[in-house]
């Protein structure tokens, strides 16, 4: 097996797969009928670009895991996603935030990584990176939206800004898989994305009438299976059908 292939698709896939899931939560709880629908739908973009990496990262394994058992039959510590996108939804600023935050970096991601030296992870990325280009078009709006509206809006969404913004650093962190899969042409350098997301960032934020947050210490582990103790209760729902009814199928 290729490790380093392997561990790259899971973090992919596993960032994809957890936000869907928070994401939708929010079915059903929207502010509005028409965001409660495109909330929803961003979810399951989400959700169909979790399949492709997780399917694919299956067959590299190559040990009788599909994309189901994958996502279903794996612990906590097995799950390789960004800490970011495993925090709760909160109230909707929060939600806006987090989605914010890795949209912008999502977009820059997919960018690079369609032109990958593997071809089916560049074919993955430039279908994806047509979908991360709404998700960040959808988030800005809804940052200046909530940002530049009421007092009460604009506090929500300053707090919000700023609780999350120690888990954005570990979106560029580097580490031996980062550098190995860079070294081989299949991802890029995580590092270098860091400045153009900053710039989309104040960009927004200006816009918005919020301030950047000031904060430089960063939470970190997500990518190598250090979770935070809000994972467990993801997982607890997503996975409970098939953990209680093993090998149920539809």
């Amino acid at each position: 097996m290729d490790n380093v292939l392997f561990e790259y698709l899971l973090r992919s896939g596993d960032n994809c797969l957890i936000l869907s899931q928070r994401l939708s939560e929010w079915c059903g709880h929207g502010p509005v009928l028409e965001e409660d629908i495109a909330l929803t739908n961003v979810a399951l973009d989400l959700l169909g670009q979790a399949r492709f990496w997780l399917s694919y990262a299956g067959e590299v394994e190559d040990a009788g895991r599909d994309e189901d058992k994958l996502a279903f039959l794996r612990d906590t510590r097995d799950f390789r996603n960004v800490l970011l996108v495993e925090q709760p939804s909160g109230d909707y600023a929060h939600t806006t935030a987090r989605q914010f935050y890795f949209d912008a970096w999502h977009y820059l991601a997919l960018g690079e990584l369609s032109h990958s030296s593997d071809g089916r992870i560049a074919a993955i990325a430039e279908k994806a990176r047509k979908e991360a280009a709404y998700h960040l078009e959808r988030s800005v709006d809804w940052i200046i939206r909530l940002g530049d509206g009421t007092e009460e809006s604009h506090h929500r969404m300053q707090c919000a800004a700023d609780a999350l913004w120690m888990y954005t650093g570990e979106l560029f962190e580097m580490d031996e898989i980062d550098r190995a899969a860079e070294e081989r042409g299949i991802g890029p350098n995580l590092t270098a994305l860091r400045a153009p997301w900053r710039v989309q960032v104040e960009r927004t934020f200006a816009e918005a009438t919020l301030q950047v947050p000031a904060g430089q210490w960063m939470q970190r582990g997500g990518k190598r299976g250090v979770h935070t103790e809000k994972l467990g209760y993801v997982l607890a729902e997503m996975q409970f059908l098939q953990r209680a009814y093993p090998g149920s199928q539809w």
